[in-house]
């Protein structure tokens, strides 16, 4: 099991060190990982790791130091908490104390696959599967790129520790995860989650790389045989991993991704694909990534290691990290160039928008500002109608900066490079939730076909009431009948009185956009009721 010997305890920003494990092999890991009994191993030869209490992020534990200059960039509010530097300092101290005098595991990475704009990233952690965790997540240097490795951001992850001062602090919890974007660090407390870590650099490129003029997305990409590149954006449950996933395209990669001056890039050298349910027939790309190397989260397993996809008692956010190359149908560089189309995928239970509309760029501006979907129906009494969630840039908890900083991103590149944007319903159709039906997957399928081969620039288009919409008239493979929402309604009325409830869902959402100035208001290209 190999230990390094170049990187002491000062190096580390610690005070004494033990044995320093750094960027060891899957195959030490896992034996690590076996050794210090840190989770079981699974049927079929994958680890399997609990992450106790904590299945999911902590977001009102994240905060930001609020200091000079990122504080004159952050938008603060409920997703960009401040923190002060002594608070700080004080729970740096703590994190640093708990890792000194004891083994450790360094992995270093790197966050974006075109290395003229890529970071590197450092991360420091007490348990050998979170370092698996990151080795999954993040592009592996190669061994003559770690010599002199010198990162740019560096997590420290103490997840047994918690701060017993939290009240006194004014913070949310025990629980802590905190950036000082002046210092380039991050501390993790109390939460054994792996995704702290992923999101986390996430949220680093999310405020570095805009302040670069580099757009970063939350959202999926593949590419065509000939180069075309597509962008998916949509929240959970939209179908935005399901859609990307195209046997005769390349995936770039599957969550994270930036979009410079030579195209789109993956962030990521792996996936986190959530397990609820899977299938080897419903995501078989995903079920056949499952395997060693692989790392499952909170996982149900009978005692021979069998694996119980259905089974959502520790959580319904079960998750498995795996490194790119277990999709066979991956592009090996994770970068390619400049878009020809975005689609924004919505899953909307009122049944209101079509299945496919092309946008301007005005629109595509108001629906990435709007970050629209919407949940069904909940089993709480008296709950009977769909839910909406708007999400800014279908990614607002991971944005340091205001939304209209992405937008304005998004916008500029949009037109530069004559990119194509649309907006795809993968949910009712004919009534909203109870009363209609899901959109199948061979009709999105088909309309997702019609934007790629370029068929859907050749059809005539109507426009929508209420919200605007440009629609085919006619698709291949697609029932004219649901191209135009309110003809798949029976009941006219109940359509218009739905489609102007969710319109002034959509203009409420808005208003946060156009509070402090009219120079980027967008509005206009959204829906009106009147």
């Amino acid at each position: 099991m190999p230990v390094s010997t170049d990187l002491d305890a000062k190096t580390l920003g610690l005070t004494t060190v033990g044995k320093v494990y750094r960027n060891l092999s899957y195959e030490d890991l896992y034996e690590h990982e076996v050794k210090n009994n840190e989770g079981r191993v699974s049927a079929n030869g994958t680890m399997m790791v609990d992450t106790g209490k904590f299945t999911g992020r902590s977001p009102k534990d994240k905060y930001f130091v609020k200091q000079g200059p990122s504080e004159d960039h952050i938008a603060w509010g409920n997703i960009n908490k401040p923190v002060s530097a002594e608070i700080f300092d004080e729970l740096f101290a703590e994190v640093t104390e708990h890792l000194s005098g004891k083994d450790v595991y360094v992995l270093d990475g790197y966050c974006g696959a075109n290395p003229g704009t890529r970071k590197s990233a450092r991360f420091i952690t007490e348990f050998a599967w979170q370092s698996h965790f990151v080795k999954n997540m993040f592009i592996r240097p190669e061994a003559s790129e770690l010599e002199g490795f010198a990162p740019n951001f560096t997590v420290y992850n103490a997840c047994s520790v918690t701060n017993k001062n939290w009240e006194k602090h004014g913070l949310n919890s025990e629980v802590f995860v905190i950036f000082n974007l002046e210092k380039n660090v991050a501390i993790i407390g109390g939460t054994w989650y792996g995704g702290e870590m992923k999101k986390g650099i996430f949220t680093v490129m999310n405020y570095a790389l805009p302040l670069e003029k580099i757009l970063s997305m939350h959202c999926s990409a593949n590419v065509g045989k000939q180069g075309d590149v597509c962008l998916f954006f949509g929240l959970s449950g939209t179908g935005k991993t399901t859609l990307s996933t195209d046997a005769s395209r390349k995936l770039i990669g599957d969550d994270e991704h930036g979009w410079d001056d030579e195209g789109i890039f993956n962030f990521e050298g792996g996936c986190y694909a959530k397990c609820i349910n899977l299938s080897s027939d419903s995501e078989p790309e995903i079920f056949g990534a499952i395997r060693r190397n692989a790392l499952l989260e909170n996982l149900v397993a009978d005692e021979a290691g069998n694996l119980n996809f259905d089974d959502g008692s520790k959580t319904e956010n079960t998750r498995v990290s795996y490194p790119i190359e277990h999709i066979d149908n991956h592009e090996p560089s994770l970068k390619a160039g400049h878009p020809q189309n975005i689609i924004f995928l919505t899953c909307d239970a009122f049944g209101v928008l079509p299945p496919v509309s092309k946008l301007s760029k005005e629109q595509a501006m108001y629906y990435f500002l709007s970050g629209y979907t919407a949940k069904v129906a909940g089993t709480e009494r008296g709950v009977t109608e769909p839910q909406a969630t708007f999400s800014s840039c279908f990614g607002e908890a991971f944005l340091p900066l205001h939304p209209t900083a992405y937008a304005k991103l998004l916008g500029e590149k949009i037109e530069k490079h004559g990119v194509n944007a649309y907006l795809v319903n993968t949910g009712w159709a004919g009534g909203g939730y109870g009363v209609g039906k899901r959109m199948s997957i061979k009709a999105t399928r088909a309309c997702i076909n019609a934007i790629l081969n370029g068929c859907i620039n050749k059809v005539e288009f109507d426009k929508t009431n209420w919200f605007k919409l440009s629609i085919p008239k006619e698709l291949p493979d697609v029932d004219s009948s649901i191209l135009n929402p309110r003809n798949s309604w029976a009941d006219k009325e109940a359509f218009d009185a739905t489609a102007k409830k969710l319109a002034a869902m959509f203009i409420e959402n808005f208003k946060k956009y156009t509070n402090d100035s009219d120079e980027f208001n967008f509005s206009d290209a959204g829906p009106h009721v009147g």
